[in-house]
Order: C-alpha cells, then structure tokens, then sequence
C-alpha cells in the first residue's frame, strides 16, 4: 500500500514541476493583461463610437465609419512617413555619436568614471525636460545658446523650431539616445580580445585598420542590438514634436496625431482609430525587431 502511494507520488510530482513555473508567472501575467489589455480593448470600443466632446450628448454607434476616415482623410500615410524617418535618421545619428564616444571611453584616463557619468545623463533625464531645454536653452532665438554661439560668428539667429523643425527633433532625439546607444557599444568594445588587438599592433596593422578589420566586425551584434532596441523606443518619440513643433515642418508623428485628433479635435472616436492602427503597425514592428534580436542573440550563443 505504501509502495503505491509513493509511486503515485513520484508520477504526480513532475506534473507539478511543469506546472510550478507557471503558477510562478501567473500573478504578474495576469496583471500584465489587465494592465495593458483591458485599456486596449475600450479603446477599440471607443472606436465604434461617434463621440466628440464638444457634442457629448450626441454619442452614438459609428461602426466602422472611424476607420474609413483613417485611412480616407490622407493624414495617416505622411504619418507614417515622418515617424519612420524621423526614427531612421535619429537612430543612425544616435548610433553614430555613440560609437564615437564608446570609442572615447575605451581607455583608461583620470576622471573616466565622471566622464561616463556625465554622457549617459541625457538619456535619464524626462524626455519632456528634454524638449523643454532644447526649445528655449538652446534652440531660442533670444536666449538660446546655439544662436548666442552663432551670432558671435557673425551670423543671423536661426528659429530652429520653425525654420528647421525637423532637424531640430533629430538633434534632440539624438543627444537623448546617443548614450543609450554608447553603452551597448561600450560594453561591445570591453569584450574585444586583448590579444587579438596586442597582435594587431604587433603586426603593425595601424589604427584605422585595426578598427576597420577586427573593431568593427566585432561589434555588428551590438550595433544590431542598438539599432533593434532604439528603433522600438524612437517609434514612441512624442514629447519633443509635441513641444518643440506642434507636428509642422514633416514631423508630425503617429503619436502625435492621435494627440491631435483627440485633444485639439476633440474627437475621441477618430482618436481611439487612429491609436488602434497605431498599435497594430506598432505590434508588426515590434515583432519584426524582436524576431531579430532573438536571431542575434541565438547566432551570438552558437558563436
């Protein structure tokens, strides 16, 4: 009898090892889909919905009217555009500076730990600060430094947030991302091999061409890795259009437009349209990118 029991035990207890993992991941599953389902699912409710603010009482069944002036009004298409552009040249840009700064960094040199300090600042401060700096600091045509800097050269102020919208994002977006990317390349550059680089300068192969041949090389997963995880955060990127230009100039975003239609519009149905198809185009790059980085880190275990 007790040899049976013990041996319904032992058939039982790997059953509950699968299922201990699970039970584990349950609470903060659970909350993850209430978290980020249930608001999803009354935005796509809200947008069968006829309802402007102005009109309030007038709230009303709309089917899928809302979706057919998505993609009928001609807003979403430049849309698309000024966030996949903005988002490459910020990226490249980003990636740019931070190797060159990773490239700074990677050596030894009296007060490296404050100069690290002080790079990676950018990228925690709020990207609404952020926006907020670069708008009257830098960017202003009374007071910001940059024209402060250019007139000293004898040149005319520049509105930047007017005469240059776009390129005004994309420096800001980059000195706010620069040091993400730096870190990822940084951490690429103190994994290097120290003997295949004292080999390099045995040889005489010279700088250029030690970065060029071995550096570079080296680091195309990281650099794919920056580029995938920036991408996904830069999609998201409203605070500085939103302050700095108001959407002109190209640089209105997806997320920008769905603020609009909501709170300048005051159309809460288009709104919540426009942010069901933003979502959707986010989820497919999204999934893309992670596709990717999975590939990258899975080709860099086999390695």
């Amino acid at each position: 009898m007790a040899a049976g029991l013990k041996r319904q035990n032992q058939e039982k207890s790997p059953v509950k090892e699968k299922l201990l993992p699970r039970k584990l991941i349950a609470p903060a599953l659970i909350f993850s889909i209430v978290l980020t389902q249930v608001p999803f699912l009354v935005t796509i409710y809200f947008s069968l919905m006829e309802w402007n603010l102005l009109k309030p009482q007038e709230k009303a069944f709309a089917g899928i009217d809302n979706y057919i002036y998505v993609f009928q009004t001609g807003d979403l298409l430049p849309a698309i555009i000024a966030t996949v552009g903005l988002t490459a040249f910020s990226v490249i840009c980003s990636l740019l500076v931070g190797l060159f700064f990773a490239v700074l960094l990677d050596r030894k040199f009296r007060g490296q730990s404050v100069a690290r300090t002080l790079i990676i600042t950018p990228f925690l401060i709020m990207p609404a600060a952020s926006a907020l700096i670069w708008k009257f600091s830098m960017f202003d045509t009374n007071i910001g430094i940059i024209n402060y800097i250019v007139q000293k050269l004898g040149f005319s102020a520049i509105g930047w947030s007017t005469q240059y919208p776009y390129i005004s994002v994309i420096i800001l977006l980059t000195w706010q991302y620069a040091p993400f990317m730096m870190l990822i390349l940084l951490s690429g550059l103190q994994s290097q091999s120290r003997e295949v680089l004292e080999a390099a300068s045995v040889d005489r192969a010279g700088i250029w061409r030690t970065f060029a041949f071995i550096t570079l090389p080296h680091l195309r997963q990281y650099t794919e890795i920056a580029i995938l995880l920036g991408t996904i955060m830069l999609l998201q990127a409203f605070d500085p259009v939103a302050i700095m230009t108001k959407g002109t100039g190209g640089t209105k975003t997806l997320a920008y437009l769905l603020y609009e239609r909501a709170f300048v519009g005051m159309n809460v149905g288009q709104a919540a349209a426009y942010g069901v198809v933003t979502v959707i185009l986010t989820i497919i790059v999204a999934t893309i990118s992670l596709r990717s980085l999975f590939k990258v880190f899975i080709s860099g275990v086999n390695k």
